[in-house]
């Protein structure tokens, strides 16, 4: 600074950024950002920082060296991890060019980063899901998440069966607070949601019932985890546990993304628009008009959907429990 000839006194932090330096600060972004995603993030970017270096000057790091993290995940068949890796380092490094590079920020560069090198390391190939459940299938894992023939902590199957009679992203059912719940209206509302939108719906009479049976703990979480009931359950959990029954055959062959599929194909069945499917699922809607002039929360058309699906579901229930019944009289 005083080769240069400027004062000392504006001086910022001149040591250069290291790994562990950007991973950290990337991670205090998603925090402040309010992205649940953060901790993944974090966990995955420590191990990440352990094998390039974390004292490394992160602007040294090479594709190569990312390269070579990532292949030995892949060859070990893992590869939905080794892509997960490489999105993570990737979006660390874009995270700390844009913070750089902000004509809005006067912070110094501490990183001093000139690309991103894991910008050019390939995507694994998405697999597009087609799974759903048909309505036979829906009410079977339907009643084994009333009475589970093992013993489950009960708000994971009372979280699934939200989750089916909803159509939500898994992530906002699992951490549903009692503060988004409101009773009277029968409304969930969450503030921020993965698209960064606020979303509020109307839940079926059958899912307000089951909601309102449920006593959230001291925490306020509706689906507090089992093993630390200040947290809710995560989404990786839920998975595993429908992993598990779905090993023991006890219930379709079913993921967490195939039953909000499933919601959305059996809605339409029911005779929910695509339009008010969109809405009650918060897919985000391309056309000019709802990006920046619609401002209107169709709440009283989603009501009115919500109520043909209920009444929907309620006679699926029903048919199919009568069903059983005759099968198992004759």
């Amino acid at each position: 600074m005083i080769q240069k000839g400027r004062s000392i006194k504006v001086a910022g932090d001149t040591r250069p950024g290291t790994v562990a330096d950007l991973f950290e600060a990337y991670v205090t972004s998603l925090k402040a950002d309010g992205k649940p995603s953060w901790k993944e993030a974090e966990k995955g970017l420590n191990k990440i920082a352990d094998s390039l270096g974390r004292n490394r000057p992160v602007r040294d790091i090479e594709p190569d060296e990312i390269r070579d993290i990532i292949r030995p995940i892949y060859q070990r068949g893992k590869r939905s991890m080794a892509d997960h890796v490489r999105s993570y380092i990737r979006s660390a490094y874009s995270w700390g060019l844009k913070s750089e590079h902000d004509y809005r920020s006067t912070s110094v560069r501490r990183f001093r980063l000139i690309y991103n090198p894991a910008a050019g390391i390939p995507t694994e190939p998405k697999n597009v899901g087609t799974r759903w459940l048909d309505e036979e299938e829906f009410v079977r894992l339907y009643r084994w998440l009333e009475s589970p023939d093992a013993p489950v902590h009960p708000p994971y199957t009372r979280a699934v069966r939200i989750l089916m009679l909803t159509g939500q992203r898994v992530e906002e059912i699992a951490r549903l607070h009692v503060d988004q719940w409101d009773a009277a209206e029968r409304i969930i509302d969450w503030s921020k949601t993965k698209i960064g939108k606020p979303h509020a719906i109307p839940v079926p009479k059958i899912a307000a019932e089951l909601i309102g049976s449920i006593k959230p703990n001291e925490f306020g979480w509706v689906f507090p985890s089992a093993t630390d009931p200040s947290k809710p359950v995560s989404h990786g959990t839920l998975y595993s546990f429908m992993w598990r029954q779905r090993d023991r055959e006890v219930i379709p062959v079913v993921t967490n993304r195939d039953l909000r599929r499933t919601w959305k194909t059996l809605a339409g069945k029911a005779g929910l628009s695509k339009e008010i499917r969109d809405r009650l699922q918060n897919h985000t809607l391309q056309d000019v008009s709802s990006k920046s002039y619609d401002r209107w929360n169709y709440m009283p058309e989603k009501r009115a959907a919500m109520a043909r699906w209920d009444k929907f579901v309620r006679e699926l229930l029903t048919k199919r429990k009568h069903k059983a019944a005759l099968k198992e009289a004759a």
